[in-house]
């Protein structure tokens, strides 16, 4: 059963940076692609960014493109999301997710992790 622990998020300024990490287990990480995806408060779900397998290549949501990099350590079985300039539009749950999932409509126990909340306020 594949697992995915989100960790990282909090409390921060506009502008602030914060970086949040996703462990895995379970399955084989270095041959699947994966997603972080967010849900606002009284919002749905949204794509941020995805991360390919070996060759690791990269794609991001026009708004968080320029302040957000995805990367993954397939050693280790990681994913990061490094955040700058965070704005209160970000605020929001963060999720990693096994797979690409640019249109996810709800939260799939067996592939994504429980969430982690990423606040953004003065």
């Amino acid at each position: 059963e594949a697992q995915l622990v989100e960790s990282g998020g909090g409390l921060v300024q506009p502008g602030g940076s914060l970086t949040l990490s996703c462990a895995t287990s379970g399955f084989t990480f270095v041959e699947n692609p994966i997603t972080w995806v967010r849900q606002a408060p009284g919002k749905g779900f949204e794509w941020v960014a995805s991360i390919s397998t070996r060759v690791a290549t990269t794609s991001y949501k026009d708004f968080v493109k320029g302040r957000f990099t995805i990367s993954r350590n397939n050693a280790k079985s990681t994913l990061h999301l490094q955040m700058n300039d965070l704005k209160p539009e970000d605020t929001a749950v963060y999720y990693c997710a096994k797979g690409t999932i640019y249109a996810p409509r709800k939260r799939d126990s067996d592939y994504w992790g429980q969430g982690t909340q990423v606040t953004v306020s003065s």
